[in-house]
C-alpha cells in the first residue's frame, strides 16, 4: 500500500437503496447495498417509508462497507455523497450522515451528482471492462431519467437529448403493471421477453423531433392494447405473456437505438457508453453489442452491479473530484432536482 493511496467512503441514498462503498483510488474495495422490500406492497416507492428505512440502514451499511474493505475510518481521505437528484427525504439522510462523519473525522466532503455518477461508473478500475475515451456519448437510462449526453471530460458534460415525459424505466415498469406483473416489473419484462417473439405485436413509435424521447404515448398504447384484447379473451395476457413482453421490449429498444444513431450522425462520436438501472436489461446490452459490428461503434456496458443505484459510482466521481480538490463545505444542501 503506497502513501499516495486515496481511500474514499461513498454514500448513495437518492431513492430506495441505502448504499455505501469504499474505493482505494479507482478500485472498489467494498460496495454494499441494502434494498427496501416494503415498497413492493405499494407497487412503487413510497418516499416517507424510503427515508425511514434509510435512517435504519445507513449505519449498518457504512459499518459493513468499512469492514469489507478492511480499513478503519481513520484511513479515509474524504467522504463522497449523493447530493441529488432524488427523493428529498432520502437524500437528506445520506447528506446529513456524510456531513457529520466528515466533520467528526476532519476530512473533506464531496457532493456528487447522481447522474454524473451513472455515466462515470465506467471509470471504475474493473478487470475485463474497458474505459471509454473522451469524448464519448453516454446513454443514461433509469427509472427516473433518459438522457443522451456528450461527455467531453470528467467535469464537462452536455445533455443533447432527454425525455419530455416518462423515463424509459418507468415505461418498462408501467407496462409490467398494466400486465399485472409485480413491482418492479422491468426485470420481469426482460426475463419473459427472452422466450417471446419481438415482432408478434406491433406498437407505433412516438414521432419525437430531434434527440428527445417520449414514452407516455407508448404506455397509453400498451394500456389500450391490453384492455382491448383482455375484453375479447380473459386469458390473453397469460397465453401471450412472452410475446407481449418481447414486443414491448423490442419497441423500447428501437426507440433508444434510433436516437443513438441520430446522435452519432450529429456528433461523429462512435464511442457509446450506457449507464443507469435499465442498462441491466439484456435486450439493450445485446442490441448494443450487435451495433458494434453493424455500425462500427465501440460500446461500453458497465459491470452489472454498477448499473443500478450503488455507492461505488458515487465513489469514482468522488475520487476524480478529490484529485482536483473539488470539495464542499458544511453548507452544501441536498437537491431533489439539480443542475446537470
Amino acid at each position: 500500500m503506497s502513501n499516495n493511496d486515496v481511500f474514499i467512503l461513498a454514500i448513495e441514498s437518492s431513492c430506495d437503496d441505502t448504499a455505501a462503498a469504499v474505493l482505494k483510488n479507482d478500485k472498489v474495495l467494498s460496495n454494499v447495498v441494502a434494498g427496501q422490500k416494503i415498497h413492493q406492497e405499494y407497487g412503487g416507492v413510497v418516499p416517507e417509508l424510503a427515508s425511514r428505512a434509510h435512517q435504519q440502514n445507513i449505519v449498518p451499511v457504512i459499518d459493513m462497507a468499512l469492514k469489507k474493505a478492511n480499513i478503519n475510518k481513520e484511513q479515509l481521505a474524504a467522504i463522497a455523497f449523493t447530493q441529488g437528484p432524488g427523493l428529498m427525504g432520502s437524500l437528506l439522510v445520506g447528506t446529513s450522515f456524510a456531513k457529520s462523519f466528515a466533520m467528526a473525522l476532519d476530512i473533506p466532503l464531496i457532493a456528487v451528482n447522481h447522474m454524473h455518477a451513472h455515466i462515470l461508473a465506467h471509470f471504475i478500475d474493473e478487470e475485463g471492462f474497458d474505459k471509454p475515451e473522451f469524448p464519448f456519448l453516454a446513454l443514461t437510462i433509469s427509472g427516473g431519467h433518459t438522457q443522451i449526453v456528450i461527455v467531453k471530460s470528467f467535469f464537462d458534460m452536455e445533455i443533447i437529448g432527454e425525455t419530455t415525459d416518462d423515463a424509459v424505466g418507468e415505461a418498462f415498469d408501467k407496462s409490467a403493471k398494466i400486465m399485472g406483473l409485480p413491482y418492479p416489473g422491468g426485470p420481469l419484462i426482460d426475463k419473459f421477453a427472452r422466450e417471446g417473439n419481438p415482432k408478434k405485436f406491433l406498437f407505433t413509435k412516438p414521432k419525437m423531433p430531434g434527440l428527445n424521447f417520449s414514452f407516455s404515448g407508448l404506455k397509453t398504447q400498451i394500456l389500450y392494447f391490453i384492455q382491448k384484447n383482455v375484453a375479447e379473451n380473459v386469458n390473453f395476457i397469460e397465453e401471450n405473456k412472452a410475446d407481449i413482453c418481447a414486443s414491448i421490449q423490442y419497441t423500447i429498444i428501437e426507440i433508444l437505438m434510433e436516437k443513438l444513431r441520430m446522435a452519432v450522425a450529429a456528433t461523429g462520436i462512435k464511442q457509446i457508453a450506457i449507464g443507469g438501472g435499465v442498462s441491466a436489461n439484456s435486450g439493450i446490452r445485446n442490441t448494443l453489442k450487435e451495433a458494434e459490428e453493424k455500425y462500427g461503434w465501440k460500446t461500453f456496458v458497465p459491470k452489472f452491479e454498477y448499473t443500478t443505484d450503488n455507492a461505488a459510482m458515487i465513489g469514482i466521481v468522488g475520487y476524480q473530484k478529490y484529485l482536483k480538490n473539488k470539495f464542499n463545505d458544511a453548507a452544501v444542501v441536498s437537491k431533489a432536482r439539480i443542475e446537470f
